[in-house]
């Protein structure tokens, strides 16, 4: 990939953010408010300096305020809606937004985690290894929240292991290189999970890499972070 080649980035911004209910009622997810602004207003900015000039974003619950703070605050961004007409899961969202995908591989993110990975890089390392798919790795220590990606030094995903208390590990940072004509020809059901159907069922068929990149992470999913997000995104 020619580092000036233009990124596609599909966001996934559908999800009921239940678990911030207590902090964040009434939004989706990714509308939290960090600091004065919306959490996917970061999300944008951010994806906008690693050079992304497409964006995909897959809504759901109470899409329509995502999609009026995007024309309001972003009235040239060049952008598509996936719309889920009910839940389709993780990687039913996915499958739906790559269909309007154009680029032969698309960085796929979480509108509920900042990762700060240098994106270009990220998109050579997958198309220089002619990867399926490819994850974004955070080394994480003391953690009991996220299951840790095991990989071989031809970077190739060896296994994922369940959520428990570990010392040290590489966590799935939720950033995902995917290559979307492999994708869209698998026989997946209208609702499944990304995680469990795909990355879990395919990284031992498919030629599925891990990247580590050790950058400033937070995931808004619980109360705790998102205060957290609020003290530290304010100088991003």
């Amino acid at each position: 990939m020619n580092p000036n080649t233009p990124i596609e980035c599909i966001i996934l911004a559908g999800g009921l953010g239940t678990r911030l209910r207590s902090a964040v009622p009434d939004l989706p997810k990714c509308m939290a408010p960090i600091a004065g602004k919306p959490f996917v207003q970061y999300l944008i900015n951010y994806l906008l300096e690693q050079g992304v000039s497409k964006f995909i974003f897959s809504l759901g619950y109470m899409h329509e305020s995502i999609e009026t703070f995007i024309q309001e605050t972003y009235p040239q961004l060049n952008y598509t809606i996936a719309l889920e007409a009910e839940p389709l899961g993780t990687g039913g969202a996915i499958f739906l937004a790559c269909k309007q995908a154009t680029a032969k591989n698309v960085l796929v993110m979480n509108g509920d985690t900042m990762f700060r990975i240098d994106a270009v890089q990220f998109m050579q390392f997958h198309e220089e290894n002619q990867a399926q798919c490819s994850v974004a790795l955070k080394p994480m220590q003391n953690f009991e929240r996220y299951g840790v990606v095991e990989i071989g030094q031809d970077h190739k995903i060896l296994s994922f292991k369940e959520k428990q208390h570990y010392a040290t590990g590489l966590i799935n940072g939720g950033v995902y290189a995917l290559n979307t004509n492999y994708f869209l020809q698998l026989p997946f059901p209208e609702k499944f999970s990304f995680e469990k159907d795909f990355l879990e069922q395919y990284f031992s068929e498919a030629n599925m890499l891990g990247q580590v990149q050790d950058e400033y992470f937070i995931d808004i999913g619980i109360p705790e972070d998102f205060e957290r997000a609020g003290r530290e995104l304010i100088d991003f």
